[in-house]
């Protein structure tokens, strides 16, 4: 039987949800499946995947095929590498304790990989937010300059003038 890594899609329409499974490669995307790996969810920000690992590292190790996604989440956990170390070690080329370290410091550079880009996510929304507060402070801060000026043209005393009495004013700055 010619197994095949692949999702199988779950859920409603637009909310979708795919289930990692084992298959034989001749039955239907959400036909039957040998073994289900994990749980694959997009609508969560950052996605959600939880996948038995150990499991899809038998699978990969006995063969299966991957489709270009399953192989793509298969490798950002890891499996491919740990797959790549195991066989290093079955070969000589490596014992157990440099291949476990090897992962080990793998799986660490990753985690402060993640962990950086979560920062500067952060980071970027919270200068996005303070960008956004400042510009309604100015535009408060001009409405109210505007409101003071209306409210101060609008309390001011209105005075008629007369030519007689500019004509006075005109002749007492002369003198």
């Amino acid at each position: 039987m010619a197994t095949k890594i692949r999702l199988q899609r779950q859920g409603r329409k637009a909310r979708a949800i795919y289930h990692l499974v084992v298959t034989d490669s001749r039955v239907k995307r959400d036909g039957k499946y040998v073994e289900r790996l994990g749980l694959i969810n997009p609508n969560t920000n950052p996605r959600t995947i939880d996948v038995d690992f150990e499991a899809a590292v038998k699978w990969v190790k006995n063969g299966a095929e991957m489709s270009d996604t399953a192989r793509t989440i298969l490798s950002d956990l890891g499996v491919l590498l740990r797959k790549h170390l195991d066989g290093g070690v079955s070969k000589g080329a490596l014992t157990q304790e440099q291949a476990d370290a090897k992962f080990e410091a793998w799986k660490k550079e990753r985690e402060s990989k993640l962990n950086k880009a979560a920062q500067s996510e952060s980071s970027a929304k919270q200068a996005d937010a303070k960008k956004r507060f400042e510009a309604e402070i100015k535009v408060k801060e001009a409405r109210a300059a505007e409101q003071a000026k209306k409210s101060q043209e609008a309390s001011a005393p209105v005075v008629e003038v007369t030519n007689e009495e500019v004509a006075e004013e005109s002749s007492e700055n002369a003198e």
